[in-house]
């Protein structure tokens, strides 16, 4: 087994020589991935759906390394496609199925470049209430690096342990605490990243009122790596809040949910988070992880709430959901109920990818039609496969629900074509926190138009003019 500098055929694409050995002179011959086995964990992305063959994984550890890299695959027309945890679940961040073409029909030879290396961490920024960090980070260690400093991060979400904040901007990725804190985007103050021909854009460290010229960080922000390889970030950091206690309400059905959501959200201020699932999501994530019911009784949907403050909000929480019609609630204030509370949200993911390899449809809706979204997608699925096994659960604070659908071939798209078309029809969009990728790519038109998806081209066009980055992701074609 080898790490890299040695050229190996990949799906009709390979890289020359002399690219190989630029590419181990920029990040050192350990960091050059050519062994398939090496490169193997790098080119199948976390639902399983996705898979193509890279011609090499690059790990590059500085911005400098990161140029190299872009520069040198771009004099032999490889594709470049950045990765930061590969947690993504559209197929954005590994490998196309097959290798993209040139102009002349030729294949691209994909590189990876994982981010992975770049996990610089400036101290904190206590004035501010800001800090730098690399684009390589994991969102964990970046919640415990600004909590030891007194601080916390906006953005929190299952897979803190492994996201990156690189990846979480490229995808503009939101987590359980957008009702309080917003997306990704909004946590941005400054950033420098790789452009196509491995220029440097730089707003580092980033001023809160910034008014000169366009927001290129912002931009960047669900971008998918296909305007730029992000490097470093500037973030913004919110207080820390020590007490927090969580409720979990049974509820009739999903429009009841949002319903007491909202009069939640009016009520209390401390509110951080409000979350849905059903009895069948609940029952899978206990039969995989173990673990009690919370209620005596089976409900028809849960509705998960969080409240966090400087001082104990339990009193105040109590209060509030007292005045919401719920079949019955549980309250935890301690670390462990807290905990055993957020497992039955939190441990929906890993259950149902336990149990197959599912469809996962991230769709946004207006919050006022949740209920109805959530009646109908499950009758949409059922018109395509009457034996499909479905769990809806999500952000219903901010109107993003997941779709996860077992037993319909991962290759069959009938489906996600049915989610996908329900959630347009309700004035809703394709894709809320994960992304486009490589899965929805048909879908952008129908949902944004075809404005709208000529301007990103445009932009698109602008800062990547040779399409070097993330070719087939995003747009079709």
């Amino acid at each position: 087994m080898h790490h890299g500098c040695v050229s190996q055929q990949t799906d009709g694409a390979h890289l020359p020589e002399q690219t190989l050995a630029a590419l181990c002179a920029a990040v050192g011959p350990s960091h050059v991935l050519t062994d398939p086995d090496l490169r193997s964990t790098y080119e199948t992305d976390w639902s399983r759906r996705f898979h193509g063959i890279a011609a090499a994984v690059v790990r590059p550890a500085s911005v400098e390394e990161v140029g190299a890299v872009v520069e040198a695959c771009g004099k032999v027309g490889a594709a470049v496609v950045p990765q930061g945890g590969n947690t993504g679940l559209v197929g954005g961040s590994v490998p196309r199925a097959a290798a993209p073409r040139d102009d002349r029909g030729s294949p691209r030879p994909p590189v990876v470049l994982s981010a992975l290396r770049l996990r610089d961490l400036e101290a904190v920024d206590e004035v501010a209430g800001e800090v730098t960090v690399g684009a390589g980070v994991t969102l964990g260690t970046l919640q415990e690096h600004v909590q030891r400093a007194g601080w916390d991060f906006g953005v929190d979400m299952g897979s803190r342990d492994s996201a990156t904040v690189g990846g979480m901007v490229a995808t503009n990725a939101g987590g359980v605490n957008v009702v309080r804190y917003g997306v990704m985007r909004q946590q941005i103050v400054g950033s420098e990243a790789v452009l196509g021909d491995g220029s440097v854009i730089r707003r580092l460290p980033g001023l809160v009122k910034d008014n000169t010229g366009y927001a290129l960080g912002s931009l960047m922000a669900g971008s998918e790596g296909t305007l730029a390889v992000i490097t470093r970030l500037r973030l913004r950091l919110v207080p820390q809040l020590p007490r927090r206690t969580v409720a979990l309400l049974a509820v009739d059905d999903a429009g009841h949910a949002a319903a007491f959501a909202a009069q939640l959200r009016r009520s209390l201020a401390t509110l951080t988070a409000a979350e849905l699932f059903d009895d069948d999501g609940m029952r899978l994530v206990l039969e995989h992880a173990g673990g009690q019911r919370p209620f005596r009784d089976a409900h028809p949907r849960y509705l998960l709430i969080e409240c966090a403050a400087a001082s104990d909000p339990t009193d105040e929480l109590v209060d509030a959901i007292a005045a919401v019609a719920s079949r019955d609630a549980v309250v935890a204030s301690d670390e462990e109920g807290r905990d055993r509370l957020w497992k039955l949200r939190e441990g929906h993911t890993e259950a149902v990818n336990a149990a197959g390899v599912p469809h996962k449809l991230d769709v946004a809706v207006p919050i006022g039609r949740i209920g109805q979204f959530d009646m109908e997608v499950r009758e949409a699925i059922r018109g395509v496969d009457p034996e499909a096994r479905t769990f809806v659960y999500g952000h219903v604070g901010d109107g993003n629900l997941h779709v996860n659908v077992l037993g319909p071939d991962p290759d069959d798209e009938s489906v996600d074509d049915a989610v996908l078309a329900l959630a347009i029809q309700m004035g809703g969009a394709v894709s809320a926190e994960h992304g486009i990728g490589v899965a929805k790519v048909r879908w952008l038109v129908p949902d944004r138009g075809e404005p709208d998806v000529a301007a990103m081209r445009a932009i698109k066009r602008a800062l990547d003019p040779d399409d070097r980055l993330n070719p087939g992701v995003l747009f079709r074609g």
